[in-house]
């Protein structure tokens, strides 16, 4: 099964609010983006949203140019059921990003969580050669994985786990880790995935 399928067949067999990675509110990543950008009107992409609720957040926080970006069509089609007339604010992009055209430098935040961690060495080295294409100098990336604790499969996929190190390492010395943390995501079944992230600003050049 491709990766298209794999995803499309997740949000069309499972309620959005009961997958692992359900979270009511995207408070780490919302508290990271309200701290370290205060221009309402910088552009924001978010990777794999999903059905995320980020995209609902930062609108209630009064960001304006939101983009989200993910594999599955039917789960951004959930997102912007929820968001009803708002979704007409957010620019949706169904693509791989590994794939996706984006626009060369032209996001000041870049926002993962729960996609880098499924990808293999070539397709990460693919993934970082896309970040460094479509943000702007000095932009800023959040990337959240599972970490050294966290589980060794997501959705039947095999997956990679990092510590804080590991993980900025693969962006290389062209970011600079600003801050860095551990979250425990309590998911619907009431388990704990333990969970790192890396908040990085893109050197210029």
């Amino acid at each position: 099964m491709d990766k298209h399928t794999h995803w499309q067949s997740i949000y069309n067999e499972k309620n959005a609010t009961q997958v692992s990675w359900f979270q009511e509110h995207a408070d780490t990543s919302l508290r990271i983006i309200q701290q370290y950008e205060n221009n309402k009107n910088a552009t924001i992409i978010d990777i794999g949203a999903g059905a995320s609720p980020l995209v609902d957040d930062l609108l209630e926080a009064g960001y304006a140019n939101i983009e989200v970006l993910d594999i599955s069509s039917q789960a951004l089609a959930i997102a912007q059921k929820r968001l009803a007339n708002k979704q007409q604010r957010i620019i949706w992009r169904t693509a791989d990003i590994l794939k996706a055209k984006l626009p060369s430098q032209s996001y000041d935040v870049w926002h993962d969580r729960a996609v880098f961690h499924f990808l293999t060495e070539e397709d990460r080295a693919r993934y970082v050669e896309q970040v460094c294409h479509a943000l702007k100098p000095n932009g800023k990336v959040i990337i959240s994985t599972f970490g050294p604790d966290g589980p060794l499969k997501c959705s039947g996929l095999p997956i990679v786990r990092y510590d804080h190190d590991s993980l900025h390492n693969e962006f290389g010395t062209g970011f600079k880790l600003i801050e860095h943390g551990q979250e425990d995501h309590l998911t619907p079944d009431g388990s704990v995935q333990k969970f790192v992230y890396c908040f990085c600003k893109m050197e210029s050049t």
